[in-house]
């Protein structure tokens, strides 16, 4: 028989190369390659032959199925970024920083979807049974009907869930689970893809639920193979700064609902809390009106937020002025500033600008560029802006505005919390709404010289 070949496969991409070497070709970091064993080595690569298979049926696109039957779990923020509660024999995969609060959160929904009346196991590779059981203990959990196991090897794992067939099962984390025909350290890319293939095989033919904890890079990654996320139903992130008590539960895919949707939660002493209306807690700690800052109404998936965008512009005692940003694209901030520049001769040079979304939220939406230049230039001017009026719109390279998505919701969000006045772009499907002024913009000139006073 011949010989398997050996491939090598980078850490950090998952790109696939014949050869080691120090860098990879693909993504550019460093010593990322590492040798890549298969599953198996099976017979060289043939042709199928002569013998047929069995006929597939075919349904047409009109033909109409039940949707998924869902289970809610009654924490209504984890419901949201699921879609509408938990699926049968669906796969999820849970990423985030270390000690953001992942084995927390899951901790609570094992016990949440115990509760319902579903049979919840939580395998544990990362920590012994008694170091879960006083978190469960810390949170109040330990009287909840949960199964738990502190194991890392697959083939025991597999038997065990095979032998209970529980509704749900949480692996914390993938990263320390080992496949015994598996030539390689826990961790490493064949053993992450051959243990999140078994365990998504295995939730499929079963029926039941499996959510993956995955760890991340310093990019921010789920570390491992990409094809990990291509294997499962559902990617979840759970985002935070470690300084605010905030906790975004960010879905980046999901098979059965919205992606981009999010849940926020705050972190307390006694485990994580819901937050049911994520704006009025984001503009809590807003004092009296600042120059450089502005708030942006925002949508993240289905759900308006309104946030704070702080910008502070200051004489720099370096030649190489500074540019730092926090919870924002930084190439975004670079093309407002020279947007600024070019088409409303505002010059930023000799300053350092820096700019922070508040509460710790990432936004990634490009209806938010209208609102950074309203900080920013707010904070040039040291002009501060009414505290009712909200901001959002489009900037494109020519300094003309561009209407948001779901303008009537950003609306209704900002009425709600008190807000009289909204600053948009000019055209769209904007939609009036009871106690919100409109005030439509057509290019970023005519917003300078209306709300600053320049020409």
């Amino acid at each position: 028989m011949a010989k398997t070949p050996t491939t090598f496969t980078c850490t950090a991409c998952g790109a696939s190369f014949p050869k080691w070497s120090g860098r990879c070709d693909a993504c550019g970091e460093w010593n990322t390659i590492v040798e890549d064993k298969g599953i198996s080595a099976g017979p060289p690569a043939k042709s199928l032959g002569a013998r047929r298979g069995s006929s597939m049926a075919l349904l047409d696109l009109a033909t109409e199925e039940a949707p998924p039957p869902r289970t809610l779990s009654g924490l209504g923020e984890l419901d949201r970024v699921l879609g509408g509660g938990l699926v049968a024999a669906s796969a999820i995969l849970v990423g985030g920083d270390p000690g953001i609060g992942k084995s927390t959160l899951l901790l609570q929904a094992a016990a949440a979807f115990a509760n319902k009346g579903l049979g919840v196991v939580y395998i544990s590779g990362e920590e012994a049974s008694a170091q879960v059981r006083m978190r469960a203990q810390r949170l109040g959990l330990s009287k909840a009907a949960v199964k738990l196991g502190a194991e890392t090897n697959l083939r025991d794992i597999l038997t065990t869930l095979d032998k209970e067939r529980p509704a749900l099962a949480i692996i914390d984390s993938i990263q320390t689970m080992w496949a015994d025909n598996v030539e390689s350290a826990p961790g490493s890319v064949s053993q992450v893809r051959a243990c999140a293939h078994e365990l998504t095989a295995f939730a499929k033919r079963t029926g039941t639920s499996v959510i993956l904890v995955g760890h991340v890079t310093k990019e921010g990654q789920i570390a491992g193979p990409r094809v990990v996320e291509h294997m499962v139903d559902t990617v979840l992130y759970f985002e935070g700064e470690r300084g605010h008590p905030f906790r975004i539960l960010r879905s980046v895919k999901n098979r059965f609902g919205p992606a981009d949707e999010i849940g926020v939660f705050e972190m307390t002493g006694r485990g994580l809390a819901e937050v049911t209306n994520p704006s009025a807690l984001f503009l809590s700690e807003r004092g009296q009106p600042a120059a450089g800052s502005v708030v942006f109404a925002g949508v993240e998936g289905t759900r308006p937020v309104l946030v704070e965008i702080q910008a502070l512009v200051a004489p720099s005692p370096h030649s190489q002025a500074r540019r730092t940003v926090v919870g924002w694209d930084g190439g975004r901030l670079a093309m407002i500033l020279a947007v600024l520049e070019a088409r409303c001769g505002i010059p930023f040079a000799g300053l350092d600008v820096y700019l922070n979304v508040a509460g710790g939220l990432k936004i990634s939406e490009p209806a938010a560029d209208l609102a950074v230049a309203s900080a920013l230039l707010s904070a040039r001017e040291d002009t501060a802006l009414p505290a009712e009026t909200v901001v959002f719109g489009e900037l494109s390279l020519s300094g003309a505005l561009r209407p948001a998505t779901q303008t009537e919701n950003r609306l209704k969000e900002a009425q709600k919390l008190g807000f009289t006045t909204a600053i948009a772009p000019k055209g769209g499907k904007a939609v009036g709404v009871d106690g919100i002024t409109l005030r439509p913009m057509a290019d970023l000139t005519g917003f300078v010289g209306e709300i600053f006073g320049a020409g």
